[in-house]
């Protein structure tokens, strides 16, 4: 095992062929009288044994070593899962050779009958180009690491038809160890929160599962979705958080909302539109709409936490 790691079989080859060449250049010095061509066959016949042994242990060395790579990966796709980011991982990581690259996706979906090895080398080929790769199963989960420059969508499209049948979730972009084990457990919240959005897309990437997310127990979800619609809208000027409260609160009208609020319809529009401008979802789109609705009731669950219990 020693010499097969410092020693590759390219150079095994040449020393054994060398050889060859040497026995036969010299034969007629190194056989007697008349043995000049059986010298040369016998060294045929000692140099092919020698050559099929050789390739006979790289291989079993080959074997040794995919099924080291295979349980080493397991373990860091198990402490990514996990969050487990130390030095350790790293170096596992960098055992691997999955340290090229500066963006990191992770996806998620089912497998259909688990993952043998043809399989899992196909999906390695479907994104070499892009992206590498490291591939976990879960149970009948199949998670998707991907690293590599630039634009990683190329990456994911070409592995969605390998899942199997269901939800496939793609994770936040990630710059390092410690975000990428965030994008995997938001990857797999959207795939357990995923069938309540019947008209999902496949894929769907995590933070458009938001609530849902929130619906299955993610706290990391409650708390982006909160951050990033209620806190916004509490903080903006205008009337916007009031004015979206009476769209909702009126069965989406512009004009009931406008008479619950005193002002003109068209003055109900403009903040909506500039709710959209704020949060980054649109009032008028359906489901953007249940979006806001979902941020608006956890940022008042939040403030009356925070106001404590009242007076029984």
């Amino acid at each position: 095992p020693e010499l097969t790691r410092s020693i590759s079989l390219q150079h095994t080859l040449q020393l054994v062929r060398i050889g060859v060449d040497v026995v036969e250049t010299h034969s007629e010095q190194l056989a007697a009288p008349g043995e000049e061509r059986a010298l040369r066959e016998a060294v045929l016949r000692y140099s092919r044994e020698v050559a099929f042994s050789a390739a006979e242990v790289y291989a079993r060395a080959a074997e040794v070593r995919g099924a080291w790579d295979a349980r080493l990966e397991a373990l860091v796709v198990d402490a990514l899962v996990r969050g487990d980011v130390d030095d350790s991982l790293r170096s596992r990581v960098a055992a691997l050779g999955w340290s090229h690259g500066d963006t990191m996706l992770v996806v998620a979906g089912t497998t259909d009958g688990g993952l043998d090895p043809r399989r899992s080398s196909d999906l390695r080929r479907a994104t070499r180009r892009e992206a590498d790769v490291l591939i976990g199963i879960q149970g009948d989960r199949l998670l998707v690491f991907l690293r590599g420059t630039g634009d990683l969508a190329p990456a994911v499209t070409a592995i969605v038809p390998r899942f199997g049948p269901g939800p496939v979730v793609v994770g936040p972009p990630a710059r390092d160890l410690v975000e990428c084990a965030r994008s995997a457990r938001a990857a797999l919240a959207g795939l357990l929160a995923a069938p309540a959005w019947a008209h999902a897309p496949r894929p769907v990437p995590a933070d458009e599962l938001l609530p849902e997310r929130v619906l299955v127990g993610d706290p990391a979800a409650r708390t982006q979705l909160v951050a990033r619609a209620y806190a916004p809208l509490a903080a903006s000027t205008g009337a916007l958080l009031e004015t979206l409260e009476a769209y909702l609160g009126t069965g989406r009208s512009l004009e009931a909302a406008a008479r619950a609020l005193y002002v003109h319809p068209n003055t109900v529009r403009y903040r909506l539109r500039r709710v959209s401008d704020v949060t980054g979802w649109d009032p008028l789109d359906a489901r953007d709409c249940y979006v806001l609705q979902t941020a608006l009731a956890l940022g008042r669950l939040d403030g009356a936490a925070a106001a404590g219990p009242g007076p029984l």
